[in-house]
């Protein structure tokens, strides 16, 4: 498990029997919360815990985690859905994500919950992300919460509470997570052998897992070239989107809404959030932007979150932006 989670997670398995039988952890994406709710599970299923009540990590009831085969607990989770492949051979399938954990997963559930446990103790179910539950699903999974057999828990992680149904909601106990502190995520960024890792927390909006995910994934490559074009003093943005034409445009979207904030942001407070290793760029570009039109373009951009995943002409989209980028960081040019 993560370490910055360890006093809460000490507090929880600290109450034993007084533990709530649903359990609804909250807070940012790439915290950690889903590391915490595998160490929950681990601490209540766990044959020889240690005093503090944390899984001792070689009992059989560990091993089986750790093999995925403990018959007392549950992940229900999105499916992975098979559909046929026409192009490939009779017979063949291939795989598709789906977002939504379905009524079936849970209905699954109902023999498992109701049986006596494989070991004589507690059962646990863990439902990651509790938002990705269906409305059927949200409605079966229900009934369990209302009515949970002895020693049972469910640990439901969650990104997104406000989506989840407020029945769920209200039978369950939250415990909300937050960010670790900057100088304990960097440190542990460091010991993952990210690097820049001032850089890609920053850009993580501090989840230090996000931020080593995006190291990992060479989500952060190419950043560097990307600001350069746009804070090049002759930036042209006509031969800027030809440069940029083959960036994925989540990348380009997310790099220039964050790079718009922190313009504004060193505007008008005189603080950044996403680009700490481009301060004396971003100073220079803030100096002779008008506020409101920046922060309408960043808004914009914002929205433009909901367009990066329809069919669309790449290098006119990137084009379009760029102008509209243009005709606010460079006013005097426009009116001319």
């Amino acid at each position: 498990m993560t370490i910055w989670f360890k006093a809460e997670l000490e507090h929880a398995l600290g109450q034993g029997s007084q533990l709530a039988h649903a359990l609804l952890i909250r807070g940012p994406r790439g915290i950690g919360k889903l590391d915490f709710g595998m160490a929950l599970a681990r601490g209540l299923l766990c044959e020889q815990p240690a005093s503090g009540g944390a899984a001792c990590g070689h009992c059989s009831a560990c091993a089986w985690l750790d093999s995925g085969s403990h018959p007392d607990f549950r992940i229900l989770a999105p499916a992975t859905e098979g559909e046929t492949d026409a192009d490939a051979d009779e017979g063949t399938k291939k795989t598709k994500a789906s977002p939504w954990i379905s009524i079936e997963q849970v209905r699954e559930l109902h023999d498992f919950i109701h049986v006596s446990s494989h070991r004589g103790g507690r059962k646990v179910v863990l439902v990651s992300p509790a938002e990705a539950l269906n409305v059927n699903a949200a409605n079966a999974l229900l009934k369990s919460l209302e009515e949970p057999p002895a020693l049972t828990h469910f640990i439901l992680i969650s990104h997104r509470p406000q989506r989840l149904p407020r029945t769920i909601i209200s039978r369950c106990r939250q415990l909300s997570l937050g960010q670790p502190d900057p100088a304990t995520a960097l440190a542990w960024l460091r010991e993952q052998g990210v690097a820049e890792p001032e850089v890609a927390l920053a850009q993580c909006s501090g989840a230090p897992l996000l931020a080593l995910a995006a190291s990992e994934n060479k989500e952060l490559s190419g950043r560097r070239d990307f600001l350069a074009h746009i804070t090049d003093p002759a930036f042209d943005p006509l031969a800027a989107a030809e440069a940029l034409r083959d960036l994925p445009l989540e990348r380009f979207i997310g790099w220039m809404q964050k790079w718009t904030h922190d313009i504004v942001s060193q505007r008008m407070l005189g603080s950044i959030r996403y680009n700490p290793d481009m301060a004396r760029e971003l100073a220079a570009v803030a100096r002779r932007i008008e506020p409101l039109a920046a922060l309408r373009l960043q808004r914009k951009l914002v929205r433009e979150q909901r367009n990066i995943h329809h069919p669309l002409n790449t290098r006119l989209y990137i084009e379009s932006v760029l102008l509209a980028y243009a005709a606010v960081v460079n006013p005097a040019r426009k009116a001319a």
